[in-house]
C-alpha cells in the first residue's frame, strides 16, 4: 500500500506489517505516547485512573500484531517517510470503539446502527513532530480507504475538526484530523452534529 510520489519518500501499511518499535517511535512522545490510542477504547474510569500508560502500551501491542505479518487482524496503519516511521492512523470497525458508540458526535441526525459493523472509522492520527505539515496525515486518510475495503467493510468514515480559516489548532486538537484534510481524500460530508466538529465518509 503505497502513497505519495515514490514509495521511498512515503509509504503506509498495515500496522501488523511493521515492528513495535517503529510504532513505538510514532508514539515517542506528547499525548500519543501517554494515550496509545487507548481513548475511543477505555471508558471513562478505565481512562482516568485503572488503564495506566504501559497497560495501554500493551493493549495497543496485541490489537495492533505489530510485528505479525500473517495475523487476520489489525487496528491501523504506520506511515513511512524516506524510510523513518513518522505517522499513525487508527481505522477498525466502528464497534471497535466502545466510548466512540456513547458519544453524539457519530450519531446527530442520523439514523445509524451502532451495532453495524461494516462501517469502519478513522477515530485518530499521530505525526512525529519532525514529519508535520509533510502530507503525512493526509496519506494516511486516503489509504486508509483501501485497508477498510480491503477487510470488508462497506463504509469508513471519521469525525474531524471543523477549522477555520488562518485558524492553528495545533497537533493535539487535530488527533481526529480536519475536515478539509477528509474532504481532500475523497470523503463526503454526511452531517455537523456540532459547529465544531463533522462527520466524513466513503461508501463502498
Amino acid at each position: 500500500m503505497a502513497t505519495g510520489n515514490s514509495p521511498d519518500q512515503l509509504r503506509s501499511v498495515p500496522a501488523n506489517e511493521a515492528s513495535w518499535d517503529d510504532l513505538q517511535a510514532v508514539f515517542s512522545a506528547g499525548e500519543g505516547h501517554d494515550c496509545q490510542c487507548q481513548f475511543f477504547k477505555l471508558n471513562n474510569e478505565e481512562w482516568r485512573t485503572s488503564v495506566r500508560p504501559p497497560e495501554r502500551a500493551e493493549r495497543l501491542h496485541e490489537q495492533t500484531n505489530c510485528g505479525d505479518s500473517r495475523a487476520s487482524s489489525t487496528t491501523g496503519l504506520i506511515a513511512y517517510c524516506e524510510g523513518e516511521p513518522a505517522g499513525w492512523c487508527a481505522v477498525e470497525p466502528r464497534t471497535a470503539y466502545p466510548r466512540l458508540l456513547r458519544m453524539r458526535v457519530p450519531w446527530t441526525g442520523r439514523d445509524e446502527n451502532k451495532a453495524d459493523d461494516g462501517v469502519w472509522a478513522v477515530t485518530c492520527f499521530v505525526v512525529r513532530k519532525a514529519y508535520r505539515r509533510r502530507g503525512i496525515a493526509s496519506a494516511l486518510a486516503h489509504a486508509a480507504i483501501d485497508f477498510a475495503r480491503e477487510r470488508g467493510a462497506r463504509a469508513v468514515e471519521a469525525y474531524p475538526k471543523i477549522t477555520r480559516a488562518g485558524e492553528d489548532a495545533g497537533a493535539a486538537a487535530l488527533y481526529v484530523g480536519s475536515r478539509s484534510l477528509f474532504a481532500a481524500a475523497g470523503y463526503s460530508e454526511v452531517s455537523t452534529p456540532t459547529p465544531r466538529r463533522a462527520v466524513m465518509r466513503v461508501d463502498f
